[in-house]
């Protein structure tokens, strides 16, 4: 079956502006029996023509949400196969209180999608906050905003997404993917609200996009190869990391990874590798590069005890390897005295290059250090000096 290229949307609970994905066929959800009093549920007129949109012969069908109106929607699932072009507009989740399930899963889905193209001015507002008071504990059921599964050729730009409840965007097994001028924001305190969260997915660029979390700006996780992040401002929240990975004993791997021309203000961490203990697998050929700290905790650091797995590994060296990281012309400022951490494990960090670093304290009376255990690597220019770090053999 040929692949439509179509316009797929979708929220949960008020459109307050218009959007119109252009093609060359008009799907106006009113015809299918949206009322938009912000009242009725209109989730099964958006389905019947997400589904007419996806069946369309034109070579670009448009679904159309008329302004003027507010529309509630639970949350739904988009699913495809189904080519889809734009999307635009104002999305708002349930509140808590009105939310229809558990709390578990995700508000939007997108799956299996091809060349879907989110852009311009649009907004997601995630309504977290009654989420996060409820929620006194790490692993409290939220649902993540916007989860995209098996969508090659994603593209999203423009876009504003705040409050999520837990993780404002996910993406997994989704291939050839940009984002670029996002706006993601959140109160530092609210919890396991990441930004981007990355896993089993490949050829992803992330640029020019500003994300203040309760956590990670970006997280990249197993399975994931070929990453790009590049003009990312972050801060507050908890850096760029890699991971975590090896939880519960897994089997996890990340490489190709490439940071660069990121500015981290007042984050918990910096640019970060953080791995479970009795995990196993690797994380490898990973460079950051024209990085700027101001006030961050711990600017640079690999923490392969990130936490501890009930079951340890009998074998030496059973861990997650990290191998071939590079830090180059990473400058700044450091809230606390450890500037550069390599935590490893005895698995041991190998070819770890610092080159062109300086990291100094916020306060100039203090001086900051490095600290290492089990790494190896090589240092052309550090400051602090990382005299910790045995030569690569």
């Amino acid at each position: 079956m040929k692949l439509l290229s179509a316009a797929i949307f979708l929220y949960s609970i008020a459109i307050l502006s218009s959007w119109t994905v252009l093609g060359s066929s008009d799907f106006n959800v009113l015809d299918y029996g949206a009322i938009g009093n912000g009242k009725t549920d209109d989730s099964k007129a958006f389905l019947k023509a997400w589904n007419d949109v996806c069946g369309a012969t034109e070579e670009s069908p448009t679904l159309h949400v008329p302004d003027g109106k507010t529309y509630l929607l639970n949350p739904l699932k988009f699913q495809g196969p189904c080519k889809s072009k734009q999307l635009g507009g104002t999305l708002m989740a349930p509140t808590k209180d009105e939310w229809i399930s558990d709390g578990k899963g995700q508000w939007i889905q997108f799956f299996d999608i091809e060349g879907l193209n989110l852009q311009g001015g649009g907004r997601f507002d995630g309504q977290g906050s009654l989420w996060w008071k409820d929620c006194d504990h790490k692993h409290c059921k939220r649902p993540t905003a916007l989860f995209f599964h098996n969508c090659n050729g994603l593209q999203m730009k423009g876009m504003k997404h705040i409050n999520s409840a837990k993780n404002h965007i996910s993406i997994n097994m989704c291939h050839d993917v940009i984002f670029s001028h996002l706006h993601i924001s959140a109160p530092e305190d609210s919890p396991n609200t990441d930004g981007i969260d990355i896993s089993e997915s490949t050829n992803i660029f992330i640029e020019d996009s500003f994300m203040a979390t309760g956590d990670d700006c970006i997280a990249i996780n197993n399975g994931s190869s070929n990453i790009n992040i590049n003009g990312i401002t972050c801060g507050p929240g908890h850096g760029i990391s890699i991971g975590s990975l090896g939880k519960d004993g897994e089997y996890n791997v990340v490489e190709n990874v490439h940071v660069s021309n990121c500015l981290l203000r007042s984050t918990q961490n910096g640019i970060r590798i953080k791995t479970w203990e009795g995990g196993y697998g690797y994380a490898k050929n990973i460079t950051f590069e024209k990085i700027t700290m101001k006030n961050a905790k711990n600017p640079i650091i690999i923490d392969q005890y990130y936490s501890s797995y009930a079951y340890s590994r009998k074998m030496k060296g059973m861990d997650i390897k990290v191998s071939d990281v590079t830090y180059r012309e990473v400058n700044g400022t450091s809230a606390n005295e450890d500037a550069i951490t390599f935590n490893c494990s005895q698995a041991r960090c190998s070819n770890i290059i610092l080159d062109n670093v300086n990291i100094k304290m916020t306060n100039p009376g203090e001086k900051a250090k490095a600290v290492c255990q089990n790494a190896d690597g090589k240092v052309l220019s550090a400051v602090p000096p990382v005299s910790c770090l045995s030569k690569s053999h």
